[in-house]
């Protein structure tokens, strides 16, 4: 039996934050420190700086011994913030664990779709032999389904493999036009008809997950979008939907939550054949607008239940025999991009306050930025004082390094907001301390961890599989070398054209480097010396909360009996 329930009824949604209630009682106080401190670190940020030290062919912290030597990346990359439009919506794409080659990894190499070559019957004769299941994900640019196929020849179902496809636009494109949304998932369902078996689609679930995307729309018409998807599916395809969360809107704690749950899975530290003495990973998941972090605490003789206080952080999970109780928080307006957009506005800030306010320039003029690498220059919209938007240039000039874009950040995490229930991390919100709760649990990074790092490390490893173990003052270093300019990315760099694009078309990337380094090391207070890995896809399946999400699906009540 699986299922994942939080501790507080009186959960608030992602999308809301921290809450009215506590945002009111903080807003005046946070003006009025963040004010003071801008105004303190004038003379500090842009006064002399130390100078930066950078050793010719020397090797990144923690990575020299232990791995194989630098090997020269691939002549051709894929672009590491791929638009949207360019992928190629039409196309099936069949994922599945590189296991034995004697296995199936897709319905064409399968020998029966009825079957599984894993064993001869269920772990347990209520279970099915095998179980097909769908999900949907309703992104804000488009839909994809998956549909897995499950084996049961153990305690807990076994994922066999995957085929997914993609349509585009998504579901919230259709406002006004909630039969046309329903009907645009029909690609991905036929999709479903032509892989599952006929005698099994009456017991294949399907459930249909939004994201944020469709509540921008309005409660009423996305409202009547999950309606008419609902009706839809039920009146013209044999996929019944689970008891319960058939078609709605994903609370983000369950996409932190779905998240952990497929990594851990596919890493065998959480089902029922895992080993005795694996303990599970934190997952930190970091996208553009928040950032998660689940992890399961450890408070010695205390049980988890116990050690852990109350809140809307708690998730209480039970899978197969063994019952857990999760950590999980997701920190909205620190996601990367967000987080560019917070350190633009300080320095901005900051700059104003050197210039003369009836400059009337102003919109136009230069801005040191030292979040920028050295020599390069940035257009940056940002919000300005009257309602409307404007355009500053910013540049790295000669100013852009590592420890002064660091002083920025220090604001921007909010370290020294008031902290109702403690321990707080930062930004004034209560977690369990890592140094106690999580001192030597394995550490999976995800996201935007594994695009910023990976193309500078110049590995040659598969993407999946995690990264090697790495330090995190791996961060740093890296951070340092590119904020650093163009002749420390020749240095390091210069023989990769690849990375050497990336980096001239990207000015950020100097931010983006110290803005991980200062998440994990100033806002979860993990030590430099910490040891982390990257993540992309494990097993040949992306990480991402569907699997998870699915897993729990088909521990429910509905069972296939052929």
């Amino acid at each position: 039996m699986f299922f994942t329930s939080t501790s507080s009824s009186n959960y608030e949604r992602l999308e809301g934050g921290l809450g009215p209630g506590r945002t009111a009682r903080m807003l005046a106080w946070k003006k009025f420190a963040i004010g003071a401190a801008l105004l303190i670190s004038v003379v500090w940020l842009f006064g002399p700086r130390s100078s930066i030290d950078l050793i010719p062919g020397s090797s990144l912290p923690g990575m020299d011994d232990d791995y194989p030597p630098v090997v020269p990346i691939p002549t051709k990359t894929t672009p590491l913030d791929p638009p949207e439009d360019e992928i190629d919506i039409h196309k099936t794409i069949i994922i599945s664990p590189p296991s034995q080659t004697s296995f199936p990894t897709s319905p064409e190499t399968d020998p029966d779709l009825l079957k599984t070559v894993h064993c001869t019957s269920p772990h347990s004769p209520t279970l099915p032999l095998v179980q097909y299941a769908l999900m949907i994900d309703a992104g804000s640019t488009g839909s994809r389904i998956h549909i897995y196929k499950f084996h049961n020849c153990g305690p807990s179902p076994t994922f066999e493999y995957e085929v997914f496809r993609m349509i585009q636009p998504g579901l919230s494109s259709y406002a006004g036009l909630p039969t046309a949304a329903a009907e645009s998932l029909d690609p991905l369902l036929d999709e479903a008809m032509t892989v599952v078996p006929e005698s099994l689609r009456g017991c294949t679930p399907v459930a249909v997950k939004a994201t944020a995307g469709l509540r921008l729309l309005g409660a009423r018409q996305s409202d009547d979008i999950l309606k008419a998807v609902h009706d839809h599916i039920l009146s013209k395809y044999p996929f019944p939907f689970p008891d319960k969360d058939g078609v709605v809107i994903m609370d983000g704690k369950d996409e932190g939550v779905y998240a952990w749950i497929t990594a851990n899975y596919l890493l065998n530290t959480i089902r029922g054949d895992s080993p005795k003495d694996a303990p599970p990973y934190a997952v930190l998941d970091l996208g553009g607008g928040s950032t998660q972090i689940v992890f399961e605490p450890q408070f010695g003789d205390e049980k988890s239940d116990k050690g852990l206080k109350e809140g809307e952080h708690k998730y209480e999970l039970e899978f197969g025999e063994a019952k857990r109780v999760l950590y999980q928080h997701s920190y909205l307006g620190y996601g990367l991009k967000s987080a560019r957009e917070s350190v633009h506005r300080v320095v901005q800030f900051m700059d104003s306050l050197r210039s003369s306010k009836n400059d009337a320039n102003d919109r136009v003029r230069m801005i040191h930025n030292p979040c920028l690498a050295q020599g390069s220059v940035k257009e940056v919209k940002l919000p300005s004082g009257d309602g409307d938007t404007m355009t500053v240039t910013m540049t790295g000039s000669d100013v852009g390094n590592f420890e002064a874009c660091n002083r920025i950040l220090e604001l921007v995490m909010a370290k020294d907001d008031v902290c109702e229930l403690k321990p707080c991390s930062f930004n004034g919100v209560y977690q369990p301390s890592l140094l106690d709760a999580f001192p030597n649990g394995k550490i999976l990074l995800l996201s935007y961890f594994y695009d910023r790092v990976t193309p500078l490390q110049l590995a040659d490893s598969s993407p999946d599989h995690p990264q090697p173990p790495m330090s995190i003052s791996t961060f740093a270093t890296l951070a340092k070398r590119v904020c650093a300019g163009p002749t420390s990315w020749e240095q390091y760099w210069g023989t990769y054209p690849e990375v050497m694009e990336e980096l001239e078309g990207r000015p950020e990337w100097c931010l983006d480097l110290s803005f991980q380094h200062a998440l994990l090391v100033l806002g979860y207070e993990f030590g430099d010396d910490r040891e982390v890995q990257l993540g992309k896809r494990i097993e040949g399946t992306e990480l991402g909360w569907c699997l998870g999400a699915t897993i729990a699906m088909v521990g429910g009540n509905l069972r296939c009996r052929v």
